[in-house]
C-alpha cells in the first residue's frame, strides 16, 4: 500500500498562508460520565476523550464511527456506514462480530445497552448530538455490568436556541436531510421538534443499503430551582449487512474497489427495526441536595436475518429508572460531594421467533459422518431474506437492580480523591421451544431439541478508587484502580449455559495538561480479565467460552497544539500488548480436540495504532481539517497462525466555509481511495474472512441556522 499520510496535512497547510485569527485550542471539556458530576476532564482520575460540539457539527457524523475514529485505545468500524458500528475499547467488545458488547452506551444518562450488554444504536439520531464522552476501562458508576468502558452521547437540549436545516448529497447514493425547530413557549417552557432522514446505497458492494427516518419531540419545563426535560422519538431503520470475502475475492476488491459477491452462503443478512423511545429526567436543588431522577421506556421490533436463521421479534419492551441524588457536604473539614442512587431495569422479549430461510440453493449433505436423515440437503446459498418455516419461539426477560455510590473529597487544595462502587444483580429467564435446529458447519436444518428453560443470575460488584493531584493549575497527574464484572449475553448463555461472568481489574496512571495552546493526555494501564468470555469462529458460527485469564498492558497519548495563524495540529497513539495468560479452546471436527493458546496474543488488536490531524480556521469563515488513521498488523486468530498488515495513513478531509447563518462543507473519506480490509479474521478451521473497508466517499452538505 502506498503511504500518502504526509499529504494529509497539505490542504490545511496551504490555506494557512493567509492572515488568520489566533484561536487557541479549547482549554478543557466538561464531562459528566466518569463521576456523574460536571467536572473538567483534567480532574477526572481516568482516561477520557471528549468529542465536542464543533467537531460534531462540522463533521459528517452519519454514524458513531465518524465521531469516534482516531480516539486512542478505541477501535470502531462499520460494514454498512449506518448504525452497525463495531466498537472495541481496550480490547473489550472484541467478541462481538456485529454490534457493541461489554461497553456501556448511554444517551443523556439513559442506558442504550441491555442488561446483557448488547447495544442498539438504530434509534440514535447523530444529527442531534451535542457531545460524546468516552471513558476507557471499568470504573464509571454509570456502567452497569460493563468491563470495557462507557460511551455517553449527550443530545442537544430542548432549550438550545439554534434552529437549523441541513441537507447533504454524495457519491454511492448518500443523502442526508435534517431539520430542527424549537424555542421558548412562554417564560418557562420550551419545545423542539427534530427530524432526520439518511440514505446510503453503497453501490460499490452488493447487499449494502441503509436508510433511516427519525423524528423526536422534546419538552422542557423550568421550575423553581429545577428543570424537567422529556422526549419521545420514533425511528425506523433498514440495514443490509454484507458478508465476508475469501482471499481471491479480496484480491479482486483490492484491484477494482468493487465487491461483487461474498464467500459465505448467507447473502442476505440485515436488520430492519422500528423503535419508540421515551424518557423524562428531572433535576432540582434543595439546599445542599440535588435530586436527579429519570425514567425511560422503549418499545421495539425487528426483522433480523442472520446466518442460519431469520429472527422476527415484534413484542419487546424496556422499562427503567435511575434515581440519583447529590449531597454537597464537609468531610475532614473539606468540601465533598456524595453521589448515590438506585437503578432498576427490565427488558422483555415476548414470543420472539426464528424462521428458516425460504429461498435457498440446496445440495446433498456430504459431511462425514452423514446426518441421520439421508434426505437432508445442505444450504449453499440464500436467494432472499424471506422467512420460511417456524423454527423456534422464545420468551426472554433480563432484569437488573443496582446500587451505586461515590464520595469525592478534596484532601488538600491540590489532591482530590474519588471512591465509589456499583453493586448490580442481573437475572436472566429464557424459555425456548425449538422445533427446527440449524447444524453449523454442515449448513442444514434438522429436528430441534424441543422445550428448554434457563434461569440464572449474576451478582456484580464494581469498586473504584482514584486520586487526582494538581501539580499546577494547568497540569494534573492521577492514579486509579477499578474492577467490574461482565455478564454474558442471553444468546451466549443459550449457546453455553455454563458461562461465568468475566471479571476485569484495571490499574491506571496518567498525566493531563491544559495550556492555552496545548492539550495533552497520557495514560499507562495494566488490566487483567478473569474468565474472559472469548469468541471462537468455526464455519461461520461463533462459539463462546471462558478463557482462564487475559492480560492487557497499554499506553495511550492524545495531544493538540495551536501553532498560531489559525493552525492546530495534533494526534493520538495507542500501544496495546494483550495476551491470553490462560486459555484452552475446543477445535471441533471429525475428532474434537482441545488446544492450549496460553501465551498467545489476543487477535485483531494491533500493537500500534495512531492518528494525525491538522486543522485550520480563518476569520473570514474558512475552515479545514485533515486527519490520517493507521492501524497496525494483528493476529487473525486465537492460535496466532497468521497476521494481517492493517492499514497506513487512511486520510479523511473536511473543507468548509461559514458566512452568517450559512455553512457549506465538503467531506471526503479515504481521500486516496485505498482498497483495504477493515476487519480480517480466521476461524479455528483455517478459513480466512475479509470485510472490505469503504473506498473513497464524498459528501457535500449545506446547513442553515436560524
Amino acid at each position: 500500500m502506498v503511504n500518502h499520510g504526509w499529504l494529509a496535512v497539505v490542504p490545511a497547510m496551504v490555506v494557512a498562508v493567509g492572515v488568520a485569527a489566533e484561536e487557541p485550542v479549547r482549554l478543557d471539556e466538561v464531562s459528566v460520565t466518569a463521576t456523574r458530576e460536571a467536572r473538567p476532564t483534567k480532574d477526572v482520575p481516568q482516561s477520557i476523550s471528549v468529542i465536542g460540539k464543533r467537531e460534531i457539527e462540522e463533521g459528517k457524523v452519519l454514524n458513531v464511527k465518524d465521531a469516534l475514529a482516531g480516539t486512542p485505545g478505541v477501535v470502531v468500524d462499520s460494514r454498512n456506514g449506518g448504525y452497525d458500528a463495531r466498537l472495541i475499547i481496550r480490547g473489550a467488545g472484541l467478541k462481538a462480530r456485529y454490534g457493541v458488547r461489554e461497553i456501556m452506551m448511554l444517551r443523556d444518562g439513559v442506558p442504550m445497552t441491555d442488561p446483557d450488554s448488547f447495544t442498539r444504536l438504530d434509534f440514535i439520531d447523530t444529527q442531534d448530538i451535542e457531545q460524546i464522552e468516552v471513558v476507557k476501562g471499568p470504573g464509571s458508576i454509570f456502567a452497569t455490568g460493563s468491563s470495557g468502558g462507557t460511551v455517553q452521547i449527550i443530545s442537544k437540549s430542548v432549550f438550545d436556541t439554534d434552529n437549523r436545516a441541513k441537507i447533504g448529497f454524495g457519491n454511492e447514493g448518500q443523502e442526508l436531510y435534517h431539520a430542527r425547530v424549537g424555542g421558548m413557549v412562554g417564560e418557562n417552557q420550551a419545545v423542539s421538534v427534530a427530524a432526520t432522514r439518511k440514505v446510503l446505497d453503497n453501490d460499490w458492494r452488493r447487499w449494502n443499503n441503509f436508510d433511516t427516518n427519525q423524528v423526536s419531540l422534546k419538552h422542557g419545563l423550568m421550575i423553581a430551582d429545577g428543570v424537567l426535560e422529556s422526549e419521545i422519538s420514533w425511528s425506523e431503520a433498514d440495514l443490509q449487512l454484507p458478508g465476508s470475502m475469501n482471499r481471491a475475492q479480496f484480491e479482486e476488491f483490492q484491484r477494482t474497489g468493487r465487491q461483487t459477491d461474498t464467500d459465505d452462503a448467507w447473502k442476505h443478512n440485515g436488520r430492519y427495526s422500528k423503535i419508540l423511545f421515551a424518557n423524562s429526567r428531572f433535576e432540582r436543588e434543595f439546599g445542599d441536595f440535588t435530586i436527579k431522577p429519570r425514567v425511560y421506556f422503549t418499545a421495539w421490533e425487528h426483522y433480523h436475518p442472520v446466518p442460519g436463521m431469520i429472527n422476527v421479534s415484534d413484542d419487546n419492551y424496556v422499562f427503567g429508572t435511575d434515581l440519583e441524588g447529590n449531597w454537597r457536604h464537609q468531610l475532614l473539614g473539606r468540601q465533598s460531594t456524595l453521589v448515590a442512587g438506585l437503578t432498576a431495569r427490565q427488558d422483555q422479549s415476548k414470543d420472539a421467533r426464528k424462521y428458516t430461510y425460504r429461498d435457498v440453493v440446496l445440495s446433498p449433505v456430504t459431511t462425514n459422518p452423514a446426518p441421520p436423515n439421508p434426505d437432508y440437503f445442505q444450504i449453499t446459498r440464500t436467494l432472499s431474506d424471506q422467512r420460511g418455516d417456524l423454527a423456534e419461539v422464545s420468551d426472554t426477560t433480563n432484569t437488573i437492580y443496582g446500587l451505586f455510590a461515590q464520595e469525592s473529597v478534596h484532601l488538600t487544595d491540590r489532591l482530590l480523591i474519588d471512591a465509589g462502587f456499583r453493586l448490580d444483580q442481573s437475572k436472566f429467564e429464557i424459555d425456548t421451544d425449538e422445533t427446527i435446529a440449524f447444524v453449523w458447519g454442515s449448513n442444514y436444518y434438522r429436528t430441534g431439541a424441543g422445550r428448554s428453560s434457563i434461569d440464572t443470575d449474576f451478582l456484580l460488584f464494581s469498586p473504584k478508587i482514584g486520586l487526582t493531584y494538581s501539580v499546577t493549575p494547568q497540569v494534573s497527574v492521577y492514579a486509579s484502580a477499578a474492577q467490574a464484572g461482565q455478564v454474558p449475553s442471553s444468546s451466549e448463555i443459550e449457546s453455553n449455559p455454563a458461562l461465568d461472568a468475566a471479571l476485569a481489574t484495571s490499574y491506571e496512571v496518567g498525566l493531563k495538561a491544559r495550556y492555552q495552546s496545548l492539550r495533552f493526555d497520557a495514560a499507562v494501564y495494566y488490566a487483567t480479565v478473569e474468565d474472559d468470555i472469548v469468541a471462537s469462529l468455526s464455519n461461520n458460527q461463533t462459539l463462546y467460552s471462558n478463557a482462564g485469564e487475559t492480560r492487557k498492558r497499554g499506553l495511550e497519548i492524545e495531544a493538540g497544539y495551536h501553532l498560531g495563524g489559525g493552525l492546530t495540529v495534533g494526534g493520538s497513539y495507542a500501544y496495546s500488548d494483550y495476551e491470553f495468560t490462560k486459555f484452552t479452546e475446543v477445535k471441533y471436527g471429525r475428532v474434537s480436540q482441545t488446544v492450549d493458546w496460553s501465551g498467545n496474543k489476543v487477535p485483531f488488536i494491533p500493537r500500534h495504532q495512531y492518528a494525525l490531524f491538522a486543522e485550520y480556521r480563518h476569520p473570514v469563515g474558512l475552515h479545514a481539517r485533515a486527519e490520517t488513521l493507521s492501524y497496525g498488523s494483528y493476529w487473525l486468530d486465537n492460535g496466532n497462525t497468521e497476521k494481517y498488515g492493517g492499514y497506513d495513513f487512511v486520510t479523511n478531509l473536511t473543507v468548509g466555509y461559514d458566512i452568517g447563518a450559512h455553512s457549506l462543507s465538503l467531506h471526503v473519506d479515504n481521500v486516496f481511495d485505498e482498497h483495504y480490509a477493515g476487519e480480517v479474521s480466521k476461524d479455528i478451521n483455517g478459513n480466512v474472512s475479509y470485510y472490505a473497508a469503504s473506498p473513497r466517499l464524498w459528501m457535500l452538505t449545506y446547513r442553515y441556522t436560524f
